[in-house]
């Protein structure tokens, strides 16, 4: 198993910058992907990021340029850094780890809650 607490979130007019963080606990050396999802009112989840135990990332259009996702394998946690935000990234962004192959994800944090002002 493993457990995992997101944080960071708030509220920032457009145009800023937010960073959230991923705290992984437990079973964390079986991780082999690590992801940032969003879910906003009305809307299904969506993707947004993900990074590999090698480092390989990969970004949804909508936030190519912008965002950045990074871990640190000594800390356990990894991070999204939010650059140059729209009022349209307002959502709960979701942490999320997978431990197998394919691209599903096992683990999730609780949400975090991110607010962009026009």
């Amino acid at each position: 198993q493993v457990q995992l607490v997101d944080s960071g979130g708030g509220l920032v007019q457009a145009g800023g910058s937010l960073r959230l963080s991923c705290a992984a606990s437990g079973r964390t050396s079986s991780t082999r992907r690590m992801g940032w999802f969003r879910q906003a009112p009305g809307k299904e989840r969506e993707f947004v990021a993900r990074i590999t135990w090698t480092g390989i990332t990969d970004y949804a259009d909508s936030v190519k340029g912008r965002f950045t996702i990074s871990r640190d394998f000594g800390k356990k946690m990894w991070y999204l850094q939010m650059n140059s935000l729209k009022p349209e990234d307002t959502a709960v962004y979701y942490c999320a780890a997978a431990v197998g192959g394919g691209s599903s994800f096992d683990y999730w944090g609780q949400g975090t809650q991110v607010t962009v002002s026009s």
